[in-house]
C-alpha cells in the first residue's frame, strides 16, 4: 500500500481530480443534473472512509476515464508520472483498467446486455482486492441514486449489483457489507413501490 504524508497526498489527490474533471468535461450525470466529477470524488470518499492507500484513492477519482472519456491509458499514465512515482503511478494506471469494463455494447454489439454483465462479472470477480474495494463504493454512490431516481432501469441495476457483489469478495470487508446492504436497501424500496 502506497501512503504518503497527509498534506503532500491531499495535494496530488486535488491535481487527480482536476484531471479527472477535465477528462469528463462537460459530461452529466444520467440520472440527475450534477455533473459527472460528482461522483468519482463521492466514491473516493467512500473509499477513503476505510484506506489511506493513495494509489486506491486516485484510482477512485479516475475509474471511470478510460470507459467514459476520450483518454487513453498511455496519456493517462503520462499525466500520473507527473504526480506520482512511478510505481505508484503504474498501480493507479492498473486498478483503472481493472475498473473499466471491457465487455461493453461498443466491443460485443451482438451480445445482449445479459451476456455481456454474466462476462463482466466472471472477470471481475479475478480483480485485485484494492480494486475491489473501488467497485464496492462505486456499487454504493450508484446505488444509492438509482434506487430512488430511476425504478425503470434501478432493478436491473441492483440485480447486477447484487450478483457481481456474490462473486467479488475480495475487497475491503467494510465496504463490501455496506455495498451489500446498500444493493439490498434498494430492492426493498423497489418492491415496497410495485
Amino acid at each position: 500500500m502506497t501512503n504518503i504524508k497527509e498534506p503532500f497526498m491531499r495535494d496530488v489527490l486535488l491535481q487527480i481530480q482536476d484531471y479527472a474533471d477535465w477528462a469528463h468535461g462537460e459530461q452529466m450525470r444520467k440520472f440527475v443534473p450534477e455533473r459527472y466529477i460528482t461522483h468519482p470524488i463521492r466514491v473516493m470518499e467512500i473509499c477513503r472512509s476505510v484506506t489511506q492507500d493513495q494509489t486506491l484513492l486516485a484510482a477512485a477519482l479516475l475509474h471511470d476515464v478510460l470507459e467514459d472519456t476520450p483518454v487513453e491509458a498511455d496519456e493517462l499514465l503520462a499525466f500520473l508520472r507527473h504526480v506520482l512515482p512511478e510505481e505508484a503511478a503504474k498501480r493507479t494506471l492498473q486498478l483503472v483498467i481493472d475498473l473499466t469494463d471491457t465487455y461493453t455494447h461498443h466491443q460485443f454489439p451482438e451480445w445482449n446486455r445479459k451476456k455481456r454483465k454474466a462476462h463482466e462479472i466472471e472477470r471481475l470477480k479475478a480483480i485485485s482486492g484494492d480494486a475491489q474495494t473501488v467497485k464496492y463504493a462505486d456499487i454504493i454512490d450508484n446505488s444509492k441514486e438509482l434506487a430512488y431516481l430511476d425504478t425503470d432501469f434501478a432493478e436491473v441495476f441492483l440485480r447486477e449489483c447484487r450478483a457481481l457483489l456474490k462473486k467479488m469478495t475480495m475487497g475491503n470487508p467494510q465496504l463490501y457489507d455496506r455495498a451489500v446492504q446498500t444493493v439490498a436497501a434498494g430492492i426493498a424500496h423497489l418492491e415496497r413501490g410495485k
